[in-house]
């Protein structure tokens, strides 16, 4: 058990063989709970390995994490996508305004099979201090509903077509900004004698509450030019007609784009488009989204 200032008790820990108060009326266990070992019934084996449970879970401050190579290289990993996409520039932080704090978010990315696919480090800014009028607007975006992704892979699935998967790297900052938003210079990336100045955001970062709907807007434009049509009833699925009967249809959610067709030259055609524009990575065939896992 732990106290208000979190520290453990052990001597409180209830005992295997430890009965509810006396004070307390008994009551009958739930059908649901039968095959359950509830708090009086546990030993101090279960008890630890209870506790053994917590062993790997994802750093949640910058202290701990840049103990680790694996969280530093994802780090430099984020840092470098940022400064490629001309994200920020250093200035002095101008009379009257103020700055929003950014975070380091860190998420251990897993594979459809439990194994450790990739270790994420997230620079995220503190969109809860954003004044609406001041420095954001417009927040609202869309995301494909859970049933229009079943229907495309039920349609693949009818039609005998392969599924295939891309991934946006850092799709937020693609995003232009009209607003002038500045942040605090990251946590462990602070310019050496220049701690006071600060970052003025050319193009969006995660957190910020207008970069969901700018990505939107910016990925719709794309579509458009590109000669796709938006679904009237779900605005994240494009589909592209081509001759003979030719068929591209594009599902959009957030940062992943999962594409179905019956015609390879529209694939390639596709993929080499999307690379030309944004930094993509080509994941191939679709192996496991959203908890749906496809073979």
């Amino acid at each position: 058990m732990w106290d208000w200032n979190g520290k453990f008790k052990e001597h409180e820990q209830p005992l295997a063989n430890e009965q509810p108060p006396e004070n307390q009326c008994p009551r009958k266990r739930p059908a649901w709970m039968i095959d359950y070992v509830t708090r009086y019934e546990l030993s101090d084996d279960d008890t630890t390995a209870h506790f053994s449970l917590f062993v790997d879970l994802d750093p949640i401050s910058l202290e701990k994490a840049v103990k680790d190579t694996k969280w530093q290289k994802a780090m430099e990993a984020e840092i470098n996508s940022i400064e490629k996409n001309h994200t920020w520039e250093l200035t002095d932080l101008p009379k009257g305004q103020k700055t929003i704090g950014v975070k380091w978010v860190f998420k251990t990315k897993l594979n459809e099979k439990g194994e450790i696919d990739k270790h994420k480090a997230r620079l995220v800014a503190k969109g809860h201090k954003q004044e609406y009028g001041v420095d954001y607007k417009e927040v609202f975006a869309l995301v494909a509903r859970q049933d229009t992704i079943h229907l495309v892979i039920s349609l693949a699935a009818q039609s005998s077509w392969p599924i295939f998967q891309l991934d946006v790297k850092s799709a937020f900052l693609h995003v232009e900004l009209k607003e002038q938003v500045f942040v605090d210079q990251p946590l462990g990336y602070v310019h050496e004698g220049k701690h006071k100045k600060v970052l003025r955001l050319k193009k969006a970062l995660y957190g910020l509450k207008q970069a969901p709907r700018g990505w939107y807007s910016c990925i719709n434009a794309y579509f458009v030019k590109q000669g796709f049509q938006k679904c009237p009833y779900e605005h994240t699925l494009y589909v592209k007609v081509g001759d003979e009967g030719k068929m591209l249809i594009v599902s959009l959610y957030v940062d992943d784009l999962n594409y179905i067709g019956n015609d390879c030259d529209m694939f390639d055609e596709f993929k080499k488009s999307m690379i030309n524009v944004f930094d993509v990575a080509d994941l191939g065939l679709m192996h496991y989204f959203l908890d749906i896992e496809v073979v």
